[in-house]
């Protein structure tokens, strides 16, 4: 059977076979100085603004979670079209994971102009920093493109809130192919950085339970309501995910799912469904597990989707279009 004169095999692998062009080792002969380059900058970045790792990895999933690790959350919006940047959703992402991002391209500019592209700067930047704060080798490869569309309307629907029920969640991440176990892996990237009062404030302080939300410690309700009373007044505040180690890639994030130290509504209800339970408790015990889990999960989503060839350019800002005339 063929399809516009292609056999329906080539069709149904087509995405496999755009997956094929990448390669660890794709920029030693363009650009050979790309990852020690990449590396030195990021590195410095994150000695100097901490949360750096926590910021380029939610940019890292709020960019390939919509369609493809293609750098389309780095465009800026134009007085004729909104980006994905503009989104609701997005628009608490970190001015540092941008900078960082630009950090490296602007460098990598001066080197080797036109060679490398935006999504796989952010995508070595976020695997560097995921190691670099005592996380899982994440095994990433290169030669993807950037896209040639960023759009606010196609942001929706495809990524989680954390107000959103756990069904909803999970058709979140199947409908891009990730399955229950990748998601509960993928969601360890809570165990670095913070969330804004704003996004958890309805359980805190909505009477959820005789002592506070259930299923959340009572002391530690508490003090997120001390600390978030004025969120209203100032949209900036907020608190850990991992009250903990806040600052470190490891296991505790699951740890404190089970002692009542879930943030966000989300982690709460996955701590406790039935069909994401067992997969918590296994990951608050086993660090190599989750480890593991999380570093193949991410090489999935690293290369889903992704724009080569004429399906994409390499954008010689991050931020704007190669053709964009103003």
């Amino acid at each position: 059977m063929k399809f516009f004169g292609l056999p329906l095999f080539i069709l149904l692998s087509l995405p496999y076979l755009l997956q094929a062009n990448l390669s660890s080792d794709y920029y030693s002969k363009t650009c050979p100085e790309f990852e020690q380059t990449l590396v030195q900058i990021v590195t410095d970045k994150q000695i100097a603004a901490p949360t750096t790792a926590a910021g380029t990895l939610r940019l890292f999933f709020h960019d390939c979670m919509v369609d493809g690790c293609d750098a389309s959350i780095l465009v800026a919006s134009t007085p004729r079209k909104t980006s994905e940047r503009d989104a609701d959703i997005n628009r608490s992402l970190p001015g540092d994971a941008f900078e960082v991002i630009t950090r490296v391209k602007t460098a990598l500019e001066l080197k080797c102009p036109n060679v490398v592209s935006c999504s796989d700067i952010l995508v070595g930047a976020t695997r560097s920093l995921i190691t670099m704060v005592g996380g899982p080798k994440v095994n990433v490869k290169f030669g993807r493109k950037d896209s040639l569309v960023s759009d606010m309307n196609r942001v929706e629907g495809k990524l989680a809130r954390p107000n959103m029920t756990m069904d909803h969640i999970i058709s979140i991440f199947e409908s891009s192919g990730l399955t229950v176990q990748e998601m509960v892996a993928l969601v360890g990237a809570h165990t670095i950085g913070f969330s804004h009062c704003k996004e958890f404030a309805s359980r805190i302080f909505n009477k959820s339970g005789e002592h506070g939300p259930v299923g959340m410690n009572p002391k530690y309700a508490a003090e997120l309501r001390k600390l978030c009373a004025n969120y209203t007044k100032d949209e900036e505040m907020s608190a850990f995910n991992d009250v903990f180690t806040p600052g470190k890639f490891d296991n505790m994030y699951y740890k404190n799912l089970k002692h009542g130290y879930g943030l966000l509504q989300s982690d709460h209800a996955i701590a406790f469904d039935n069909r994401t339970r067992s997969l918590v408790d296994l990951y608050a015990e086993n660090e190599t597990a989750f480890f593991d889990a999380f570093a193949k999960a991410m090489e999935k989503v690293s290369e889903k989707n992704v724009k080569t060839g004429k399906l994409g350019e390499v954008r010689r800002r991050c931020d704007q279009y190669n053709d964009y005339k103003g």
